[in-house]
């Protein structure tokens, strides 16, 4: 189920996945897109990301990545949201609202859309976007 990491573009994304994971995937991104129009798509790291950005910890360790990814994977669709507030991750701070998802530190598994709070990951993408680009200290 998950692409190859060689797609060049969201759409090149797409035509890798299988039905019906190919629309819930292109679903959550027309949703991503909606919601968060200012966090730009960009391939990173073979996933979907929006509002890519560098970073550096204090270590020194520095990379790119987004603010939010959305990935298909062989079990999960996963958003990945990385975004602190009040050193806590944001996907966290909601946790208790996601029972039907897996939510870790910064990333939301879905198994189907069927799972998924449509309202409570808005507002997560929407807080993300606001508080963005921000890790907790490696």
């Amino acid at each position: 189920m998950a692409p190859s990491t060689e797609a060049q573009s969201p759409e090149e994304y797409f035509e890798l996945l299988d039905e019906p994971r190919r629309s819930e995937v292109q679903q959550l991104h027309e949703f991503i897109r909606a919601t968060v129009p200012d966090l730009a798509p960009v391939m990173i790291s073979g996933m979907i990301g929006y509002g890519p950005y560098r970073f550096r910890y204090a270590s020194g360790r520095e990379g790119d990545t987004a603010v939010v990814a959305l990935a298909s994977q062989k079990r999960y669709i996963s958003v990945y949201v990385h975004a602190v507030v009040d050193g806590q991750y944001v996907p966290e701070r909601h946790k208790e609202h996601l029972p039907k998802a897996s939510v870790g530190k910064s990333c939301i598994r879905f198994k189907r859309l069927s799972d998924v709070d449509w309202d409570v990951l808005g507002d997560i993408l929407r807080e993300a976007a606001h508080h963005g680009g921000a890790y907790a200290k490696e």
